[in-house]
């Protein structure tokens, strides 16, 4: 079968099945300008095999998409090395992640820094050696045949779970193959500088029933300098990271007596929480959400009708019976709102329906991806649900993208991407209705004047959405908000709104949340500041320091005072020298020091220490006052 392929703005007719490479030759193409290519959207190189009519984008060198193809050899040529030292280190997956690459290895110890030097410099070895990458598409039999040949028991486990009428392919680098699937970049010499960055265990395919592997990190780049920047920032992210800032900072902690993956709010993290709450609330009421509270638990028949059960069932907690009924924590509160809609007959003059709730749920995570705040069994979604008509669709989605962008901005996030997410090729829903929906939140997004981009395909299988992901101050993107329209619910549980011709209409849910979870949200948020938390936000915003006994019913005032306008205050007045006090405010990064001596209790002033300053501001208590009553009130 003949198609017809495009390639920089130049077309010519080929045979169903050419690879790039050979659609290069007959074109006159030079290979050595190019790493791989893109058709129809995807990243794929050069043996990549066209069956359709398409267009290519080439992929040129020192490009952030050729990036990835580099790192992915360079995944490749690590566990070369690696086997190349440890013989008995067996292979399982390396792929590309954000920034880097890893491979897992069934080995006896954890790799140590020593380790990684070794392997580090067999990688150089490799990559020196201009090592070709060749593909080969082999059958299920053969390629079963060789890796069990060479005991890689691994892979073939992967090769007997791949779809049957999947491609088997084997990339070499010459002296060495894997089973994978690509894209790579035509040789390793193209991977420039790299560096290993980090060892850790991982339990095989992230179940911690399985065996634990031995998993090394590492990155790639075009040049030194941008590796010197990314290494920078992986030790800047190191101080920042929420899991020892939170135990230094004493906001929170995990123990094994309760379980993985379960927190205890401390006293300091708990009155952020509750801050973040009150304005979460307050902001919703004000955009027209009205507040629900439900169980955390139900019959498992809900979960039934909900279709959890069937589809969600592994990331479930096993029921409990409660006198011969089987009961499930829940790990989603949609239901419940749906329940609530149910109680009552609906009219299309009560939609929309907003209704808001931070309900707490539980999800079996396996131990092996559990990741501090960002990745748990409990945690409280700040969910919503806005039942609405079709026609309400455009305006719901833009009144949450307008909430959700001012929440944002609010606690320091100028800096996203937003992602319009389409329809699958498994759906419910008429098609009709996928359009009118799609359409509607596309008009939402442009009437916003905002830019995204579209995942075609990329929508659940209830309906399309929008995910916009925030970077934080160190340029790394995080998912936290979404918009979810559902066709779905409102069907399986029989929903429906007497509409103005008197017969009965099936409402849209849509599924939204701002945070994606108060405690992920935290999480990013300690790291994002830091721990230093802006003024509002601060657990801790005043600490009083004296400087000898005699000042202390003087500080005593002032304390009293602050407290009584709502400053979260504190006082130290230990029979510790100046210098240790003001030391230890600065750790935990309290915003603002006041400083009391024999000079500040007789003008009746404070000497005013700000957070990462060193020079102090006299002034009297009330202007004090004020001055930071006036900054936390920007944000309310």
């Amino acid at each position: 079968m003949s198609i017809e392929i495009e390639i920089n703005g130049e077309k010519q007719q080929f045979s169903s099945g050419v690879s790039i490479s050979e659609v290069m030759k007959k074109m006159e193409i030079d290979e050595n300008k190019w790493v791989g290519a893109r058709v129809e959207g995807k990243v794929v190189d050069f043996w990549h095999n066209i069956r359709e009519d398409s267009q290519i984008s080439l992929i040129k060198r020192d490009s952030d998409e050729g990036l990835l193809l580099v790192r992915h050899t360079a995944a490749h040529v690590l566990a070369e090395a690696v086997q190349s030292i440890f013989p008995e280190a067996k292979v399982t997956i390396g792929p590309v992640i954000e920034n880097g690459f890893y491979y897992d290895f069934d080995f006896e110890r954890g790799f140590t820094p020593e380790d990684l030097e070794k392997i580090e410099s067999k990688m150089q070895e490799i990559i020196s050696e201009n090592r070709k990458m060749a593909r080969k598409t082999v059958s299920r039999a053969e390629a079963i045949k060789t890796f069990e040949k060479d005991g890689e028991t691994y892979k073939v486990e992967i090769i007997n779970d791949l779809p049957k009428n999947d491609d088997i392919t084997i990339y070499s680098q010459e002296k060495w193959y894997d089973l994978c699937k690509g894209p790579h970049v035509p040789n390793t010499a193209l991977i420039k500088v790299f560096k290993l960055t980090s060892s850790a265990g991982a339990y095989w395919r992230g179940n911690e029933n399985n065996q634990m592997l031995q998993r090394i990190y590492g990155t790639a780049f075009w040049d030194r300098k941008a590796l010197k920047k990314h290494l920078n920032q992986l030790e800047e992210a190191k101080k920042r990271d929420h899991r020892k800032l939170g135990k230094e900072l004493d906001l929170f902690s995990f123990h094994d007596d309760i379980g993985p993956g379960l927190i205890l709010w401390h006293p300091k993290g708990a009155k952020i929480r509750r801050t973040i709450e009150d304005f979460w609330r307050d902001e919703h009421e004000k955009f027209g959400y009205e507040i629900l509270f439900t169980p955390h638990m139900a019959k498992l028949d809900l979960w039934k009708i909900s279709g959890h059960v069937d589809f969600y069932r592994e990331n479930m907690f096993s029921p409990m019976d409660v006198e011969n009924s089987e009961y499930q924590i829940k790990p989603m509160n949609c239901p419940f709102h749906i329940l609530i809609y149910k109680s009552k007959l609906r009219s299309y003059r009560d939609l929309p329906l907003r209704w808001a709730e931070i309900g707490t749920v539980y999800r079996y995570e396996r131990s092996g991806v559990l990741h501090g705040l960002l990745r748990v069994r409990g945690f409280s979604q700040d969910d919503a649900h806005i039942f609405c008509r079709p026609d309400q669709i455009q305006d719901e989605v833009a009144g949450v993208l307008e909430l959700t962008l001012s929440f944002l901005k609010t606690f320091g996030f100028d800096d996203y991407e937003i992602f319009l997410s389409t329809r699958p090729k498994k759906f419910v829903g008429s098609e009709e209705n996928w359009d009118k929906a799609t359409d509607a939140i596309r008009m939402a997004l442009e009437g916003k004047g905002l830019s995204y981009e579209v995942d075609e395909g990329g929508g659940a299988f209830y309906g399309p959405k929008i995910d916009l992901k925030i970077k934080d101050v160190l340029g790394r993107a995080w998912q936290c908000s979404t918009v979810q329209v559902d066709f779905n619910l409102p069907e399986r549980f029989e929903m429906s709104f007497a509409g103005e011709d008197n017969s009965r209409h099936t409402p849209i849910m849509i599924h939204r949340a701002i945070f994606g979870s108060i405690e992920r949200f935290f999480g990013i948020l300690i790291e994002h500041y830091g721990g230093a938390f802006p003024l509002w936000l601060s657990p801790e915003q005043v600490r009083i320091a004296n400087i000898s006994d005699e000042q202390i019913d003087y500080c005593e005032e002032i304390y009293t005072s602050l407290k009584s306008k709502g400053i979260n205050v504190e006082k130290d007045f230990r029979n510790e020298k100046l210098g240790y006090k003001v030391r230890e405010a600065q750790l935990m990064k309290v915003p603002y020091m006041l400083v009391v001596g024999d000079n500040e209790v007789d003008q009746k002033t404070v000497s005013v220490r700000k957070y990462s300053e060193k020079k102090m501001n006299s002034m009297t208590i009330d202007d004090f006052s004020s001055k930071i009553l006036d900054e936390i009130s920007l944000y309310n």
